[in-house]
């Protein structure tokens, strides 16, 4: 399974939207999604850090993170290699 499947399916069972199959790489995450919350972001960093035994520092998240699925991805990509 690629990563960015995975992810999807961490933010479809998070959020609980079945919008989520069908975003790309391109697809606005943060300010274009109502249901992705501060409490989401929190829950959604919880669970990579649990899924993929990696933490992720306060200073390392901005909103620029949150961007896109595809910047969401690639920040992850980068702590898990």
């Amino acid at each position: 399974m690629s990563l960015q499947l995975e992810i999807k399916t961490l933010l479809k069972e998070t959020l609980q939207l079945d919008e989520v199959d069908s975003w790309d790489e391109d697809t606005e995450i943060l300010g274009a999604i109502p249901e992705f919350d501060s409490m989401a972001i929190v829950t959604v960093l919880t669970m990579v850090e649990e899924n993929y035994g990696i933490m992720i520092d306060d200073d390392e998240v901005s909103a620029e993170v949150f961007e896109t699925l595809g910047s969401l991805v690639s920040f992850i990509g980068e702590k898990v290699e």
